[in-house]
């Protein structure tokens, strides 16, 4: 049976002040591309949030997502079963997802809901995004709109930031650069503890440590860069970066000091 690729778009509601309550997904949108990236099939539904769930004027005007579309929408156990549906139960696909986000949020809505998330943490997906700064050969993250316009793709009659939207131009990336993207880095879904900006503090820490002329520990950095900057009584967190600190200090080992050149008119110890 030939491979159908699921192109992926999720959109989640927000809030404007800090909160415990979760992120949840508020619209689902995929198309179906046959094995020659001709577009099959496609799913869109909105779905009602149990927490936010009237949406603050950011996300209305971000994503142009009426209230009273909100309002009427069925829960998500509801949409998530139709989506699964339409996924079809024997089906051979690959989804395909503009960054790591769209993954993470089903996965994290399915658990919230009491859902079975072993389907989700099972399905192979291919993070196109970095497919394509891979492609490009550079290191900032690009959206949507950039990588049409760098392709020089036109997006017609497409409103951004609507799922079904967003994910038909993601489509038109992924058909412009199939031949230049690497399979062989198709992922399941992990849990991830720390996020983007606390890696990086541990990856500059072990910079300016090592030019210091001190070999960065974990227990150093822990000390004196990430106590009061994050919150380090997640063990899970802690453990995930701690073995990132690992990898990198593997990537770049210390090297040693180079030995004092002698003084010029030293004696011969042997003398």
């Amino acid at each position: 049976m030939e491979l159908d690729y699921i192109v992926l778009d999720i959109e989640f509601n927000g809030r404007k002040f800090a909160s415990d309550l979760p992120m949840e997904v508020i619209e689902i949108g995929a198309v179906r591309l046959d094995a020659e990236l001709r577009q099959t099939g496609r799913f869109t539904a909105l779905v009602k949030p149990v927490y936010f769930a009237k949406l603050n004027d950011f996300i209305q005007k971000k994503t142009g997502i009426p209230q009273e579309g909100i309002d009427a929408a069925d829960g998500f156990p509801k949409v998530i079963g139709d989506f699964l549906s339409w996924l079809g139960p024997s089906e051979q696909f690959l989804i395909i997802t503009w960054g790591g986000e769209d993954m993470k949020r089903i996965v994290f809505d399915t658990r919230m809901h009491g859902l079975d998330d072993a389907y989700w943490l099972g399905v192979h997906y291919y993070d196109l995004l970095k497919g394509y700064i891979r492609y490009k050969g550079v290191t900032n993250d690009v959206s949507v709109e950039n990588a049409l316009a760098d392709l020089g793709i036109t997006a017609e009659d497409n409103q951004a930031h609507r799922a079904l939207d967003d994910a038909r131009m993601t489509a038109d990336i992924f058909r412009a650069v199939f031949d230049k993207l690497d399979f062989g880095r198709i992922q399941q879904y992990v849990d991830v503890y720390s996020n983007a900006k606390e890696r990086k503090l541990v990856k500059n820490a072990i910079r300016i440590i090592a030019a210091q002329k001190v070999k960065p520990t974990w227990p150093l950095i822990v000390e004196h860069v990430l106590t009061g900057k994050i919150a380090t009584d997640d063990e899970r967190k802690m453990a995930e970066l701690e073995a990132y600190f690992d990898a990198e200090m593997a990537k770049s080992p210390s090297k040693p000091r180079p030995a004092a050149p002698a003084p010029e008119h030293a004696t011969d110890p042997s003398s």
